[in-house]
């Protein structure tokens, strides 16, 4: 299954601001209020993340959500 450039943009974007924020999966999950398997899946692309979960991330990162695009 090939992975849309949309979602590798969004997981590779939301990967960079956790990493400089010194964030785990783990931790932004919890912050987002998400499952932590779920994060992962969102990095690697693997998800069709829906617009609330956008939301909750981008807060969770204290981001717009339009730096997360």
């Amino acid at each position: 299954m090939d992975k849309k450039p949309i979602l590798l943009q969004f997981g590779h974007k939301v990967q960079q601001i956790r990493k400089t924020r010194s964030l785990s999966q783990e931790q932004l999950a919890e912050l987002a209020g998400v499952h932590r398997t779920y994060i992962g899946m969102i990095e690697r692309a693997e998800k069709n993340i829906t617009l609330c979960n956008i939301e909750k991330i981008a807060l969770a990162l204290k981001v717009d959500i339009k730096e997360l695009l």
